[in-house]
């Protein structure tokens, strides 16, 4: 029986209790009415809470069992004979055990290894029984909600207001999860960083200039010199906050004023929504683009002009690549900034004897400022924690230079490189990736701060 049963079944039981208790206060209506009367709540009103008495408990439980059962059926088949016989630990009894489970569900029908035939019929009969049982319980719930519900329903029951406090109650656990999901990011980025300074000292790893972190070695306590990550800093910030801000800031910028000062209302209506395609193409294809196309060509021109250090992975190439992608970023808040400059202001320049680029110069760009820095630190944001473009044309070559044809490391490059290994989290090499996770999202957090902090300052009232 598929996990998906129980809350089909349970929505089903809602649209039921939906309409009887819709109906119910139809009929309801039609009584109070003959006596001068009107219900307290609309018919809907008594039909969604009777409905949402069904579902709430109902699906709660349908999804905890649906999480929980897996568990229980595995008990069912440990505690069965025919398990005796499976390996104590490892990977051959997780394969044993996965084949059996995916033959009696059906998902397959060959076994590469034949012990597992002996857990298949263990393996449906638990399936089976929780199953049953889930969807029982699922059936039993709904029910005693919805009667519970449908015998409180008369002519001056308050139903809009117990769903609208439902609904309130709902929006606010929806509001409250990204506060919950940001506190446990925080909170496993600060145990895990807490145990990767216990084999290296914080200053050793921010300050030290050498990074060649070896998961094979012994986790012992002698590894501060390899570890200094002063190098994947710089890498960071030359690839994304210099190269990349010097090709989105110019270009994001003179866009966005063309679009507001200079275009007509068709280019206009054409030109913005294709400059803001680049923002919805996948960084995977800007990867390849760096890779394949601007690397080979950066790379050449190192050497047409005489640097014999240039490289089909360089700086330039991810930075230049990275700055295109988020000029949207730039665009957008600068657009939306200079059309929000009062026209009486544009207006009052250009009496005054003010010429177009004047007026833009020292009227539109200081009254947008707020909005124009915003979009900057939402960009240098976006750009310090790209990952696919610095793996594909940055390299993985961690050292501090100021050649922007060379190869060089990011904090995010290293991340994936610690995390996707055969290392053991216990490893100061695994642990060092939740280190530089805690220090991309300090510096992610600051330039937001940053930025609040200058709209705050020069922000201006327009009436």
């Amino acid at each position: 029986m598929s996990p998906a049963i129980p809350i089909l079944l349970a929505l089903a039981l809602g649209l039921i209790g939906w309409l009887a208790a819709r109906g119910r206060a139809w009929a309801l209506r039609k009584q109070v009415r003959a006596a001068g009367k009107d219900l307290h709540s609309l018919p809907n009103y008594h039909g969604w809470y009777v409905a949402l008495w069904i579902l709430v408990p109902a699906l709660l439980f349908a999804v905890v069992w649906a999480a929980t059962s897996p568990g229980l059926v595995l008990a069912h088949v440990l505690a069965d004979p025919a398990a005796a016989k499976l390996p104590a630990f490892g990977f051959e009894r997780d394969a044993i055990l996965s084949e059996a489970r995916a033959l009696a569900s059906g998902s397959t029908d060959a076994v590469f290894n034949q012990s597992a035939r002996a857990l298949v019929e263990p393996f449906r009969e638990g399936m089976q029984r929780y199953a049953l049982i889930g969807t029982l319980v699922t059936v039993l719930l709904g029910l005693s909600g919805g009667i519970f519900a449908f015998l409180r329903l008369r002519p001056d029951f308050t139903a809009r207001t117990r769903v609208e406090r439902a609904v309130m109650a709902g929006l606010l656990l929806a509001s409250l999860a990204a506060i919950f999901t940001t506190a446990g990011i925080v909170g496993s980025l600060v145990f895990e960083t807490f145990r990767f300074f216990q084999f290296v000292s914080p200053l050793d790893f921010l300050l030290g200039t050498h990074w060649g972190p070896d998961s094979m070695a012994a986790p012992t306590h002698g590894v501060e010199n390899s570890y200094g990550a002063l190098p994947l800093f710089w890498g960071t910030a030359f690839i994304g906050a210099i190269i990349a801000m010097l090709v989105a800031i110019p270009l994001g910028l003179m866009s966005a004023i063309f679009l507001t000062q200079y275009a007509t209302p068709t280019v206009r209506r054409w030109m913005k929504p294709l400059l803001e395609i680049l923002a919805g193409v996948p960084t995977v294809v800007y990867g390849y683009f760096a890779a394949l196309t601007v690397a080979p060509l950066i790379r050449d021109l190192g050497h047409a002009i005489g640097v014999t250090s240039a490289s089909s992975e360089s700086v330039l190439a991810a930075g230049v690549v990275m700055g295109i992608m988020i000029i949207p970023f730039v665009s957008s808040m600068a657009d939306d900034s200079i059309a929000a400059v009062p026209q009486a202001m544009r207006d009052g320049s250009l009496a005054m004897g003010a010429t177009k680029s004047e007026t833009i110069r020292r009227v539109l760009l200081p009254a947008a400022l707020p909005g124009i820095v915003a979009g900057i630190m939402l960009a240098v944001s976006r750009a310090i924690g790209e990952t696919m473009i610095v793996v594909m044309a940055a390299g993985a070559t961690a050292r501090i230079t100021a050649n922007p044809f060379e190869s060089m490391t990011t904090v995010t490059y290293q991340i994936v490189a610690m995390l996707t290994g055969e290392g053991s989290f216990d490893h100061p090499a695994t642990l060092s990736a939740f280190a530089l996770g805690m220090v991309l999202f300090l510096v992610t957090l600051t330039l937001n701060f940053i930025a609040l902090s200058v709209v705050k300052r020069f922000r201006e009232a327009y009436d």
